[in-house]
């Protein structure tokens, strides 16, 4: 199974059954700064305009993005924290695929859509969509952070594979050197560039521990920002 980030405050959120403590994490392999986006013909011009607006009416603002609870919610309570506007109040609107998504945003039916760079990438290359910011520390692909627009906020969406539960440790080790063998040829690598994900391999023990402490770390954001219903 490949999950991440998303899957962690998803299952938070929706106060799932079943968690990622009943799985074997077998490794951690990317991670992908977060873009806000808005059609080329928003009367939103910059983060800023975004900004004042969602201060103005916060439910006026709809944000599109994935599933609730994941990465692109996570960001948008964290962005609504830091600019001094109840986390509760966003008006987010989850959609279930990439392509969901775009069409929203392009066809106007939400303010502002927020997700991977790589998701919104050739719409913005192509002068469809207006990227505003993106959550990496400093500027990548030409797009201003938002902590270069006095917004503290930073966000990487991470990525894993999982085993199936009850499997050995040496077959979990096994799995993990197959994986590690995978993410050193040109194709992962190619695959890694085109996408804009940054490479963050973690494997068996290590990547369970971390695992830990990320779920630890989104239930808290999730609780902070009182997006739990």
């Amino acid at each position: 199974m490949i999950g991440g980030m998303v899957m962690v405050g998803g299952i938070i959120l929706n106060k799932s059954p079943v968690n990622l403590s009943q799985v074997t994490p077998i490794a951690r392999l990317t991670s992908e700064w977060e873009v806000i986006v808005v059609p080329a013909n928003s009367p939103h011009k910059t983060m800023a305009d975004l900004v004042k607006a969602l201060k103005d009416n916060p439910g006026k603002v709809s944000w599109g993005g994935g599933s609730a609870g994941g990465t692109d919610h996570i960001l948008v309570g964290l962005i609504a924290k830091d600019v001094g506007v109840d986390p509760a109040k966003i008006n987010y609107v989850p959609f279930k695929g990439g392509g969901e998504a775009i069409a929203a945003i392009l066809g106007g039916h939400v303010t502002a859509g927020v997700s991977g760079i790589g998701e919104f990438a050739e719409q913005i290359k192509a002068g469809k969509m207006r990227a505003l910011a993106q959550s990496a520390p400093k500027k990548v692909e030409g797009i201003a952070s938002l902590k270069e627009q006095k917004i503290n906020v930073e966000l990487g969406n991470w990525r894993g594979i999982f085993g199936a539960p009850g499997i050995t440790p040496q077959q979990r080790d096994a799995l993990v050197k197959l994986v590690r063998s995978a993410t050193e040829t040109p194709a992962w690598k190619g695959t890694l560039e085109k996408l804009g994900w940054e490479p963050w391999f973690l494997g068996g023990e290590e990547y369970k521990k971390f695992l830990e402490e990320d779920t630890k770390r989104v239930a808290a954001i999730i609780e902070s920002l009182g997006l739990k219903k």
